[in-house]
This record gives structure tokens, sequence and C-alpha cells, in this order.
């Protein structure tokens, strides 16, 4: 593979693992040769509907700029710390009253051919370049199998990532809301945000149909929505819609671990007694319907490297918009308004990086000091 390439790592389908061991940047030589490749392709991983929208093509323009190795390595860099404190901010969460636990497993990568995994070993020896750890076991297709029997006998090999965990994201975040009105936080649903401004008495959120809200400070976290208030905030990085698709199925044996099929993009995570299977970047407006045909394209590259699979099982077919920046890199902190904060641009590590981003923004609410592990991720930059 050319050493000016990688595979991305990170899965664009994530259905709730947690390996912060393989947060890496988005934005990567190989990611955009393989744009270019797939160009206007509905069945391929990633995939760029024919538009008119200049700002999607704005967006493209600027993504593309930064698939440098030297784009990459940078970003990687800022990356290193906040994804070393990713999994103990859930601890923190759990011990706070959070009740829906994150599980412990490894992350099982499977190749069909083994010779696929070359430009994922090369990213894992960037990773560790940069300072990140990642503890890796090679595992046969026999051993990979009696360990985990969705494990398909197509695939030649197995890299098992030690120190992974998952989590079932809805569950989650119900028993993180629960936990928040549990010690005196209002959820207020059905409500839409339209501006942000401040003057001598503090911030007021003007609401779509509903009285404002006001108050000291305020952190904006609405994901790929992001656009339609930063720019009054000071916020120049403009985040695009990159949809992912995901289904639920029944396995005839419990998943005891995630899975994660690089050559098709593909994450599959234990949820509920079966699988829960995510893929695809569809870089479509936000509010854009379903397209069953993306569905369609995930199963069809599923099928040959998973088994113990029901396939007339699927259920609950979601699409998700997942907010991602040009640079990779989320946007969290400070704005230019002061007490107004910003939390977004996260792309597919959302539930990864989310914990740690709540407790470090936190901090800097509080201290009015920025933590080093946010110095690459300031909304002003």
């Amino acid at each position: 593979m050319d050493r000016e390439g990688i595979a991305a790592g990170a899965s664009w389908g994530n259905a709730g693992w947690l390996s912060p061991g393989i947060v890496t940047p988005l934005a990567e030589p190989g990611v955009l040769r393989y744009g270019l490749k797939s160009f206007f392709d509905p069945s391929a991983a990633l995939y760029i509907p024919p538009t008119l929208d200049p700002g999607l093509w704005r967006f493209l323009a600027r993504f593309a700029m930064h698939c440098t190795m030297k784009q990459w390595k940078r970003s990687m860099e800022a990356y290193v710390e906040i994804a070393r404190q990713a999994l103990s901010a859930f601890d923190d969460l759990a011990n706070g009253g959070v009740s829906s636990a994150t599980i412990d497993a490894p992350l099982m990568v499977a190749f069909e051919h083994a010779h696929q995994a070359s430009g994922f070993r090369h990213e894992l020896e960037l990773i560790r370049q940069a300072g990140q750890h990642v503890d890796v076991d090679e595992l046969s297709r026999s051993d990979a199998g009696a360990r985990v029997a969705q494990i398909s006998d197509r695939v030649e090999l197995v890299l098992q990532l030690n120190g992974q965990r998952y989590v079932d994201p809805g569950e989650f975040v119900n028993s993180l809301a629960d936990s928040f009105v549990a010690k005196g936080g209002t959820i207020r649903k059905g409500v839409c945000a339209h501006t942000i401004s401040r003057d001598s008495s503090g911030i007021t959120v003007a609401l779509e149909g509903a009285d404002p809200l006001r108050g000291d400070a305020v952190v904006v976290a609405v994901g790929s929505w992001l656009n339609d208030l930063a720019p009054s905030l000071g916020v120049r990085v403009r985040v695009q819609s990159g949809r992912g698709y995901s289904f639920s199925v029944s396995t005839r044996q419990p998943v005891p671990a995630p899975i994660y099929l690089p050559a098709a993009r593909l994450s599959c995570t234990p949820y509920r007694g079966g699988m829960r299977i995510g893929g695809s970047m569809e870089f479509r407006s936000v509010d854009a319907p379903l397209d069953p045909n993306r569905v369609a394209a995930i199963i069809k590259a599923a099928k040959p490297l998973l088994s113990d699979v029901d396939w007339e099982s699927i259920s609950d077919v979601w699409v998700g918009s997942r907010p991602v920046s040009a640079d990779s890199r989320p946007l969290i902190g400070a704005t230019k308004v002061s007490g107004v904060f910003v939390a977004g641009g996260h792309g597919m590590f959302g539930m990864t990086l989310g914990a740690v981003t709540g407790k470090l923004l936190a901090e800097q609410m509080i201290t009015g000091n920025q933590p080093a592990a946010l110095g690459g991720f300031g909304p002003l930059r």
C-alpha cells in the first residue's frame, strides 16, 4: 500500500462501540482517493449525491485540502490526549449516577483477505507514533471464529484490539437524561432554538413557538444543525452532515464483541441479544429522508463476511446525520460571545468522545481555562 495513504480505522457507521485507541481524522489521502473513485456511486461506502448545493461543494473543497499526511498527523496529535481520557469519562458518569453501563470487550477487526490488513497495520503504526497506545493481538480464522461465531469462514485474518468497550446508545442516552433530571435538571422537548444573544442581563436563547430561555452560560451542541447558530457566535468552521445508516438483526448465538470490517467500512455491535450493523458516509442534507438503497448496499457488503445472522429479521432501520468538520477535528470550547460555548463536529466519534467532551468543557466553563486536551479543538480556529 502507498505509504502516503492509510485505511481509515474508524467505521463510517459506528453503532455503539467505544474504541478511543483508533480515534483518527477522517480527512486523509486514502479517503480522498476512495471518494474520487466512487464519486456519485450510490452503492459506495462514501457517497455524494449529485447536487447543486454550493455549501456542500465548499465543504468538500476544504475537506480535500486537509487530505494530506501532514494535515492528518497534525489532527492526529490533537486527538491523542482527549482519546486517552475517553473511557475514564464514562466511568465518571457511572460513578455520578448514570446507570447504563459500558461493557468491556475487544474490537475484532476482520479482513476477508490477509493482505487487506497492510493499510490498517500502517495506520496503527502511525497512531502509535502519535503517542496513542493500541494493544493488538493477531488471530487466525479458527481462533477468531471460536471467540466470535458471527465472523464468516471467508475471513482470513482478525486483529483483536484489546481494552475497548461498547454501549447500547439509546439506553445510555436515556440513562444520562434520567440522571440529569434526578439532579434537578429540566429537559424541554419539541423546541427549536433559532438565535442566541447576550446583553447586560445574561444570555437569551430565542425559541420557535415558545418562550425564550435565559441563563448565565449556554452550550450549543446541536449536531449537524450547528451551521444555523454558529456564524453569529464567530464560529467559521462549517460542519457537514455525513449521514450514517444502521439497523438491527437477530443472531443465533450471542455476539460477544464488536466486529469491524474495514474493507466494507462496516461496524457490528452486540445489541439487545442480536447485532447492530452500521455503515456509510453520505454527504447529503441533514433533513433528507432515509434512502433504502443505502441500507441495501450495507446488507450486500456485510452478508459474505458475517455468519450466524438472520437477514430476514432486519428492524429499526435508522439514518443519523453526523457532523463532520472539514479538518476532521471537533469544535469544543468558547465562542466570541461571552458565556456561550460549542460542542460539536465529532463526526463518527460523537459517542466515543461525548463523555470526555462534556467533562473537559465543564472544566473550561467553571475555571475559565482551556484544558490542554482541548487545545486543538477551539471553535474559533
